[in-house]
């Protein structure tokens, strides 16, 4: 069986603690590598070989930093197909999808070739009487990440590159779930030129997130999960006085007005709800039909998009909708919402909890459902389900329909679908979700833009990629400069000005 470690100071090592977590091919259900647990001192370790790296590092001009970024860029194009089978072997998603997860991580990369531009500083030439001021961007020192399991290569790059190309050295502690591509990442960035210990990976559990969150080396903490680990890492990391973003649950609502074109809407919703078996933060949740009409039309297109979802293994090819979800414990969890709708008087248009993949029988494998007459009482409203299930909430009008999504505690992504321009923009300006779709169904921004949630979906005030990472991972140094020549003699008492 696979033994998956730790990578510090440019190679794979073994793990010294005894403790160590099963990494399962989502398909068969069968346990195919076994991954490391770190202990507090051994994340320690690796904190403290990263400090002696990243100095020197930071030294390097911004250019020759983004020509590492560059090359690591050209590797990703090279290893792309093995890449995206070894992330579907661990996570269960389609070959296709798993290339969009890196692609989407490679596009931040391609944006940080751009930092000798992003980490330029400003310029004032005689602000005052023979006085010059300038600012400069410099680098934390040491950063961390702590990423999902649901994207294992584009968020680690949203995370490390930005970072690392900024002059910082970057801890990275992926999911446990699904190790192996994160490993392989740190790899191709030692091939591309990244000097030993700017990246180390250090696979683990609870002991390593605390760890990262009281280490004082540490200087800013990204992560990207459930809302409730949020809040604990938001919590503790500020707590010990770092810097913090964290991005967290989502309930996402598709807006579909009597206008819209609804084979449109219904092929939207069919891929943002199911696409990665649901397994996206991103992912449309909740159908939210305007009208009695509206919504008898769209569920009456959804069911049968729905029912002839193809699903099964990432080996069975390119044609597979999507495949199983990442864990027994996800799978259970899924299907005991679903029968939790049914109980709370749902009606279940299209029920997936008995799907069987033949010759997959063990697999962690959910079929698509769909519920019609959901209400916001529900749990399957409430609770962010994280796997293919839709839910339609009908309401009577638009105004009921954006208040639905203004009370909701959550406020990642929102989309609607209409022909009317006007209603458009009204629901752009006032809706308070950080990401907003117009006939777009998941509306994540491009690596130029920042990705970043509103409520209960992101704490801290910085969002992930654009300038936001750069400004995240660096601290502005402002300078006031004069020479002696002409300066008066005699010493000042009144607060400093420029006249």
């Amino acid at each position: 069986m696979k033994a998956i470690g730790h990578f510090i100071n440019g190679k794979e090592v073994p793990g010294k603690s005894k403790k160590s977590g099963q990494v399962f091919n989502p398909a068969t259900g069968e346990v195919q590598a076994e991954v490391a647990y770190a202990t507090r001192d051994e994340l320690n370790e690796a904190v403290e070989l990263a400090c002696v790296a990243q100095p020197k590092w930071a030294e390097v001009n911004p250019q020759k930093r983004a020509r590492v970024i560059m090359k690591f860029v050209e590797l990703l194009h090279r290893d792309m197909d093995k890449l995206s089978a070894l992330l579907s072997s661990e996570h269960g998603k389609t070959l296709p999808d798993a290339e969009g997860d890196i692609i989407r991580g490679l596009e931040v990369a391609e944006f940080c070739i751009g930092a000798p531009h992003l980490l330029k500083g400003e310029f004032t030439d005689s602000a005052g009487p023979g006085i010059d001021m300038y600012s400069m961007r410099q680098p934390l020192g040491v950063v961390a990440g702590i990423t999902p399991f649901n994207f294992p290569a584009m968020i680690p790059m949203w995370k490390f590159c930005p970072a690392i190309v900024a002059g910082n050295a970057f801890i990275l502690k992926p999911s446990e779930r699904d190790p192996s591509v994160p490993m392989a990442l740190a790899d191709l960035l030692l091939e591309a030129g990244l000097p030993e210990g700017i990246l180390q990976v250090v696979n683990g559990d609870k002991e390593v997130v605390d760890a990262i969150l009281d280490n004082e080396t540490i200087q800013a903490v990204g992560f990207v999960g459930s809302t409730p680990i949020a809040e604990y890492i938001y919590t503790r990391g500020c707590a010990n006085g770092k810097r913090v973003q964290c991005f967290a649950g989502a309930k996402n609502h598709m807006l579909i007005m009597p206008d819209a074109d609804m084979d449109q809407a219904a092929d939207a919703l069919v891929g943002a709800g199911y696409g990665a078996a649901g397994e996206r933060c991103m992912a449309i949740s909740v159908a939210v039909p305007v009208g009695e009409k509206t919504a008898d039309k769209l569920v009456e297109k959804l069911i049968p998009k729905i029912e002839s979802l193809k699903i099964g293994p990432f080996t069975a090819g390119k044609d597979i909708d999507f495949g199983p979800v990442v864990t027994k414990e996800a799978q259970n969890k899924i299907l005991g919402l679903v029968d939790k709708g049914v109980e709370q008087g749902a009606s279940l248009k299209v029920d997936g909890r008995n799907f069987k993949m033949q010759g997959y029988e063990n697999g962690f494998f959910v079929g698509a459902c769909l519920f019609d007459n959901v209400t916001k009482d529900m749990e399957i409203y409430k609770q962010e389900i994280f796997g293919p299930v839709l839910s339609t909430v009908r309401t009577k009008n638009y105004e009921e329909a954006l208040d639905l999504v203004k009370t909701n505690q959550y406020g990642n992504g929102t989309a609607i679908f209409t022909r009317d321009g006007d209603t458009a923009r009204d629901f752009a300006n006032k809706v308070n979700v950080g990401m907003v779709g117009v006939n777009v169904p998941i509306p994540v921004p491009l690596a130029y833009h920042t990705f970043g949630g509103w409520k209960k979906s992101a704490f801290g005030d910085l969002n992930q990629h654009g300038p936001d990472a750069f400004r995240f991972y660096t601290k502005t140094k402002t300078v006031t400069s004069r020479w002696p020549t002409g300066i008066k003699e005699g010493a000042s008492f009144s607060i400093p000005t420029m006249e």
